[in-house]
């Protein structure tokens, strides 16, 4: 596969009141052709400030940065007509024009020459499933109806790479769903996808690789699973309980990370996690009876989510 980004010792300082801020500390990573690739981490842990150098939009203070080959600082001319991005809610929309109006708008914005523009916009609009809503008012459109335009608006200039910032918030499952679908397909075009979400479970579905960004330094990289079997060691479990006083189950000091869910009461979902010592699940079971009856108790598996949270613990 052939290398589209190549990040090598990045790193961004910023002077905030005569202070030194480093929002990057020498990271370094490669994107390939086609690859979907998550960049996830917490508020304030440089995932824009990484989006921002890759789309030229932000110099760096030190390493080397290229895209599609060309250098960030050197050569941005080169980089902007082939990239293109998404940030996620309803920014940049004009209400009071149709859909039609505005694809034509940034048609000519990029230079697409009048006589192809109708028959690009009428494919782009079907990618995305707006066909029928070609002629509809913006500000009309559900969220996840803005958010598919926004796709095909980004699709214009036919870009080698599209950065997706945190592209589903605010959406219902539905609108969700659709927008992932939408990414599969891109990356089935052979597209590169950078992407950033607080969604987990869409980060598992959607990348095929991941890097974990906190304090402005990348902890971990790798594919979904490579990530989750990097916390095997971990002893998570899960038990369906009667449980009659649930403020004392979540303050328990031996179980850790105590998450209860409602069933229905008294019925609840117990999710926690112990150290390897004290895994044993008769032993457990026992120890949970003092909370209520215990229905079932299994350990579970790993999810992105665990591994994020484990390898995030100690974020400032």
């Amino acid at each position: 596969m052939k290398k589209v980004i190549g990040v090598e010792s990045l790193s961004r300082t910023y002077k905030m009141k005569g202070d030194k801020k480093t929002a990057l500390n020498q990271i370094s990573f490669e994107v390939m052709e086609g690859e979907v690739f998550g960049l996830l981490g917490p508020n304030g842990a440089g995932k824009t400030t990484t989006i921002k150098i890759l789309t030229t939009l932000l110099l760096p203070s030190a390493g080397s940065v290229k895209v599609l080959g060309y250098d960030v600082v050197k050569e941005s001319s080169k980089i902007r007509d082939k990239i293109n991005f998404v940030y996620g809610g309803e920014r940049g929309v004009y209400g009071r024009l149709t859909a039609k109006e505005y694809m034509h708008y940034f048609c000519t914005l990029y230079k697409i020459p009048n006589k192809e523009q109708s028959q690009l916009i009428s494919q782009l609009l079907e990618l995305v499933g707006l066909t029928e809503a070609t002629n509809q008012k913006i500000h009309t459109y559900s969220k996840g109806m803005v958010q598919r335009l926004h796709i095909a608006r980004c699709l214009i200039n036919d870009p080698k790479i599209i950065f997706l910032d945190e592209p589903t918030i605010g959406l219902d499952p539905i609108g969700a769903r659709l927008l992932r679908d939408i990414v599969k397909e891109l990356a089935q075009k052979g597209i590169t996808i950078i992407l950033t979400t607080h969604y987990m479970q869409e980060a598992d579905e959607l990348c095929d690789r991941i890097a974990f960004i906190k304090n402005g330094e990348i902890s971990m990289i790798g594919d979904p699973t490579h990530i989750k079997e990097s916390c095997n060691h971990l002893k998570l479990f899960e038990a369906t309980m009667q449980v009659y006083e649930t403020g004392k189950l979540k303050e328990d000091k031996y179980l850790q990370q105590v998450e209860v869910t409602e069933i229905k009461a008294p019925y609840y979902s117990v999710m926690f996690q112990v150290e390897e010592k004290q895994s044993h699940l008769d032993q457990l079971k026992e120890y949970l009876a003092k909370y209520g009856d215990v229905i079932k108790l299994e350990r579970r598996e790993i999810s992105l989510e665990d591994a994020y949270v484990h390898h995030m613990k100690d974020v400032g």
